[in-house]
């Protein structure tokens, strides 16, 4: 079996996580797994996050997800096959 595991980290999430929550709600139906890190405390929220994704599909769906995601300012995007 095939793990495809995309890693989507956001420098600016104010401003950038509802682009962000606009692409993956499109690509819903390939998302299987969704968890969404940041460091938090409670004197700081942090501005700079994480998101790990288990995804499934055809390739070339998944290839226009991340290219939405990377046409980001604030966001890089890597898919990880194990």
């Amino acid at each position: 079996m095939v793990y495809k595991i995309v890693l989507v980290k956001i420098d600016q999430r104010s401003t950038e996580a509802t682009k962000v929550q606009g692409i993956l709600t499109k690509y819903g139906c390939n998302i299987r797994v969704r968890l969404g890190l940041h460091e938090v405390s409670n004197e700081f929220c942090a501005n700079d996050g994480l998101v790990v994704l288990e995804v499934q599909g055809e390739q070339n769906i998944l290839e226009n997800m991340i290219s939405e995601l990377n046409a980001l300012e604030y966001v890089q995007v890597r898919l990880i096959e194990m």
